[in-house]
């Protein structure tokens, strides 16, 4: 740490209010989660009108083809990562497993002291990808989407809510913080257009609507 040398208090003053006003800038809740921005509104727009339209197919779906979770660094798997990255002031034990930290949901607004009450959401549902495509994917591919923390497809969010959630799209599913829901349907958009999944109907009239006000 740099030497502090002598100054007017006023100086030492409004270095240390900027450090303070610093501080909570990154602890704020709109901080804590840090899932890869996802493309503007206007690039998810354009992506949005290059994928195909289809009828979804759920036939010989299973979990299990989208093996979860994988090592991604360490001893860290893939929920252990996120737990890692969205969390504030994590702690894990040399296993990678989070001991203490907290954990702020942007779908529902909620701040989480227990990593056991946050689920790891596939943005993108993994049978939901099945039904846009996936279901012609070697198991190494899926394997890819199902543990893929570089696509904004990963969050760490309130467990019942994921769950809540479901397999569902836009169609019928958005986070209830609306102030999130943007970017909710970008990262949705990005994820399919990057994979090479279809929507269908109902599901891209609720993603145009949706990014119109993007």
């Amino acid at each position: 740490m740099p030497k502090l040398y002598a100054r007017r208090r006023l100086s030492i003053l409004a270095t240390l209010t900027g450090l303070i006003a610093s501080a909570a800038l990154f602890n704020s809740p709109s901080a804590s989660a840090a899932l890869p921005t996802p493309v503007s509104g206007a690039t998810a727009r354009g992506y949005l009108a290059q994928l195909t339209v289809a009828t979804e197919n759920r036939t010989g779906y299973n979990r299990d083809l989208f093996p979860t979770w994988i090592t991604i660094s360490g001893t860290c798997n893939t929920r252990e990562y996120i737990l890692k990255r969205d969390g504030t002031n994590v702690v894990t034990d040399s296993a990678c497993v989070a001991q203490s930290g907290s954990w702020y949901s942007p779908y529902d607004g909620a701040t989480w002291t227990a990593a056991s009450d946050v689920d790891i959401d596939h943005l993108v549902p993994l049978a939901e990808a099945w039904d846009s495509g996936a279901s012609k994917w070697t198991t190494a591919q899926r394997q890819a989407f199902a543990n893929d923390v570089t696509r904004p497809q990963l969050l760490a969010v309130t467990d019942n809510v994921n769950q809540a959630k479901g397999d569902q799209d836009p169609a019928t599913w958005m986070p209830s913080r609306t102030a999130y829901r943007c970017t909710y349907v970008r990262a949705w958009v990005q994820v399919k257009y990057y994979y090479n999944l279809s929507v269908d109907s109902a599901e891209k009239s609720a993603l145009t609507n949706y990014l119109a006000s993007c």
